[in-house]
């Protein structure tokens, strides 16, 4: 559990800092498709607090077409991670090189975030989402899966 909370913690500061430090920087030109497994599930709401389920308890479903496309300098194409992603001109962050993938976007008022990262190499994929953003009791739904790739050049 603490070990959990430390990885979402570590993450949320990632994203910060590469946030300030530049919000678009993609290095590479790349076509990714992805099948994914979902592995776990941590849900902090006012119901739980961080608690982890594991896929085989969850509804939730694995990603079967989970794609990426970037264009140097400033373009990330993101589809089959969820609606909200799908639309490009949402993503505020957006990070490639040939380590990872990183990717975060807010709606119009600010109040519900996306964001994930994939570790190229390993193919883990963490979603993050978070509802309520503004609130003191905000919500978070943190995603685990482990992904196969197929990359392609562009």
């Amino acid at each position: 559990m603490i070990k959990q909370i430390s990885l979402v913690i570590i993450l949320n500061l990632l994203f910060i800092n590469l946030s300030f430090a530049k919000d678009v920087n993609i290095q590479e030109n790349i076509k990714l498709s992805f099948v994914c497994d979902l592995d776990k599930k941590i849900i902090k709401n006012s119901e739980y607090n961080y608690q982890t389920f594991l896929a085989k308890d969850l509804d939730d479903k694995n990603l079967d077409q989970f794609k990426i496309e970037a264009i140097k300098p400033k373009k990330l194409f993101i589809d089959g991670l969820s609606l909200f992603l799908s639309k490009s001109e949402k993503l505020t962050v957006k990070i490639v090189n040939k380590d990872v993938i990183l990717f975060k976007a807010f709606d119009e008022e600010k109040n519900y975030s996306e964001s994930a990262i994939v570790t190229r190499k390993s193919g883990e994929l963490i979603h993050e989402i978070t509802k309520n953003v503004k609130r003191e009791n905000s919500e978070k739904y943190i995603f685990f899966y482990s992904c196969k790739k197929s990359e392609k050049k562009v």
